[in-house]
């Protein structure tokens, strides 16, 4: 299992744009259309990375606790489904089905999304605020398999809690860290 962080997109970036087939309903989904009103997270995943296996049943949870409260969850797959068949859209629907997503799974085919945010790592979460300003990238929280820590989303959640009370976002933050985003 290769260790790779997130690459830390300069705080401030506007969220760039994409227009993505969602393997759940096969219709295409746009940031635009998909942005909560307090903020959006993006999170870019996949399905066989032993480090989001680890987290899958937070990331539910936490799209479940911040719905209601304007922030809207997106989660992307942008890995080389020729060469990781179980990452494929036929896959990526599967699994969204038996983890129970209620945010759309999106297939970055071109990998032109990832490479807009500078992904690096599954997972990768990014939060942006209500005017799509990046006010957060890094890490779900200290736990990773194997290493005892339990998986609570603190770090993510206390910068969503921040988004949706208008404080600032501590720039103090940790990269992620998992597997490296499949590239073609």
């Amino acid at each position: 299992m290769a260790l790779t962080p997130s690459n830390m997109l300069p705080l401030g970036t506007s969220a760039p744009k994409f227009n993505l087939i969602n393997t759940i309903d096969d219709t295409m989904v746009s940031l635009d259309e998909a942005k909560g009103i307090k903020g959006t997270v993006i999170m870019f995943i996949c399905n066989h990375c032993p480090f989001v296996k680890h987290v899958n049943a937070e990331l539910v949870q936490l799209a479940k606790d911040y719905v209601t409260k304007g922030i809207k969850c997106i989660a992307i797959s942008s890995n080389d489904a020729e060469n990781y068949p179980e990452d494929a859209p036929d896959k990526m629907k599967e699994n969204a089905i038996q983890q129970g997503f209620i945010f759309p799974y999106l297939y970055d085919k071109t990998q032109e999304v990832a490479k807009a945010y500078d992904a690096a790592c599954t997972p990768d979460f990014y939060v942006f605020d209500k005017n799509s300003k990046l006010v957060y990238r890094g890490q779900l929280d200290h736990s990773r398999p194997g290493n005892g820590s339990p998986v609570t989303g603190r770090d993510l959640r206390q910068a969503i809690d921040n988004v949706i009370n208008e404080q600032p976002v501590s720039e103090e933050q940790k990269p992620s860290i998992g597997c490296n985003i499949k590239w073609k």
